[in-house]
């Protein structure tokens, strides 16, 4: 009974985390991204981030870019147990997944073969995540403990709740050279800082009387540092672009600055309930074991950034008309995560990109894109606290050259996710019955960005 009690301890201390791009990686920041999605082989200011050895063949001088994006998304986890408690379990929680106004700010400077770059945004995670009705993981087995000591659902008061925040603010730059008419080539390095909590209690209680039967909490801030060298080539002869960049992996280790972990637990031993009504404080912490020990105030935990492969070809076929493909490898399987998880994944994500852009005329731009990202989830990876769903996604948006120094871009794009089922379990969520978990995400993107050359 004690060991399923600090699974739902051990629950609350895992954010969820909403983003495009990896597991742990956004690749979303600035506009045209949206609107375009294959942006690898662009020689226009995003490439200090897609490309930064194409702005070799830029804009001669200075350019600067700033951007907002506001994302809208949903995680939701469907529980379903056949002959639960005499009947069934079914039942749906609602993930709200918002992060603010999110922005990032482009660099750069190019005078004859050199360029100098740089990027600032959240480059991974980002964003908060609440469950006002808790997970399965904590209702399924609580009830089902409660029912074994002959207390029912309508006996007495059940309440939860989960909240979590993962930003990685990342800062980059990059030096490229332009070795001759066709191939340059940049190096580059990233500064990423990982900022995030875990909040969240479970509680049972009979309200005549105000008996709390379970009642855990937990407060968990952590944060931490990593860098990431960065190299890119690239290859341009006329309408061709031919470009390349590798991410080195990014080792995150956080430490927790943990402002609250307890547990109070109702004894149910006849023998010392008299004496002992609650087990609570260090001792209810000590019956968890050496688990607890990953929310322990100033132990550390990882949050790698796997490293990252880019391959793009872009074609002018006209003079107003462009095409990209682009590829993007995310090594998670080398990327450690908290207890080994990244051993779980069947492989590490894979995505297409394709995109085509369109000047209507010396004024407006269009464009529209899309990318295919397999993730190569497993059942042993997807869990109540961190889940992801493979994905389509689409955008749209366009240019306006405003005058010949000013572009203003904007877009939309959406995420159609597959569900992914996992189980049938035997012994769900530690009870003796079988049961499935749905996991579903809906996510909305739309973005302003304003481009300016000097």
């Amino acid at each position: 009974m004690r060991k399923t009690y600090f699974a739902l301890t051990l629950a609350l201390g895992t954010a969820i985390t909403a983003h495009s791009g990896g597991l742990m990686t956004n690749t979303n920041y600035h506009i045209a991204f949206d609107r375009m999605f294959a942006r690898g082989a662009t020689t226009e200011i995003d490439a200090a981030y897609s490309n930064p050895a194409g702005l070799a063949w830029g804009h001669e001088g200075w350019q600067l870019s700033l951007n907002f994006q506001k994302p809208w998304q949903n995680r939701d986890i469907e529980a379903s147990v056949p002959g639960y408690l005499g009947t069934s379990f079914d039942k749906k929680y609602n993930g709200v997944a918002s992060a603010p106004i999110v922005p990032a700010l482009f660099a750069s400077y190019k005078k004859d073969r050199i360029a100098v770059s740089g990027m600032i945004g959240i480059v991974g995670s980002g964003g908060f995540v609440e469950y006002e009705e808790g997970i399965p993981m904590f209702e399924v087995p609580l009830r089902a403990l409660l029912a074994q000591a002959g207390m029912m659902p309508n006996a007495y008061a059940y309440s939860a709740n989960m909240k979590g925040k993962q930003y990685i603010y990342g800062a980059q730059v990059n030096v490229a050279y332009k070795f001759n008419d066709y191939f340059s080539a940049a190096i580059g390095l990233r500064g990423n800082y990982y900022d995030g909590y875990n909040r969240g209690f479970v509680n049972a209680s009979i309200p005549t009387g105000n008996i709390d039967l379970i009642d855990l909490r937990l407060d968990c801030i952590q944060r931490g540092f990593g860098v990431a060298p960065i190299v890119s080539i690239d290859y341009h002869n006329g309408p061709l672009t031919i470009a390349a960049r590798y991410e080195f992996r990014t080792k995150i280790s956080t430490e927790n600055d943990t402002k609250e972990l307890s547990a109070r637990i109702k004894n149910t031993d006849p023998a010392t309930a008299g004496m002992m009504p609650y087990i609570e404080g260090d001792l209810a912490l000590a019956q968890f074991g050496d688990k607890v020990a990953a929310y322990q105030d100033g132990t550390e935990v990882r949050y790698d950034m796997p490293s990252l492969l880019v391959a793009a070809i872009g074609y002018e076929f006209t003079s107003n008309f462009r095409a990209a493909l682009e590829y993007h490898f995310f090594d998670d399987t080398h990327a450690k995560m908290y207890g080994g998880r990244e051993k779980t994944l069947e492989h590490g994500t894979h995505e297409i990109l394709a995109g085509v852009e369109y000047d209507i005329n010396e004024k407006f731009t269009v464009s529209c894109g899309g990318q295919r990202t397999d993730y190569g989830l497993s059942d042993a990876y997807q869990q109540n606290t961190s889940f992801a769903c493979d994905s389509y996604s689409v955008g749209l948006g366009g240019a306006w050259n405003i005058n010949e120094k000013m572009r203003l871009n904007v877009s939309y794009f959406c995420s159609l996710y597959s569900d992914y089922k996992k189980g049938p379990l035997s012994n769900y969520q530690g009870t003796p019955y079988t049961g499935t978990e749905t996991y579903s995400r809906t996510n909305h993107v739309i973005g302003v960005g304003l481009d300016y050359k000097f």
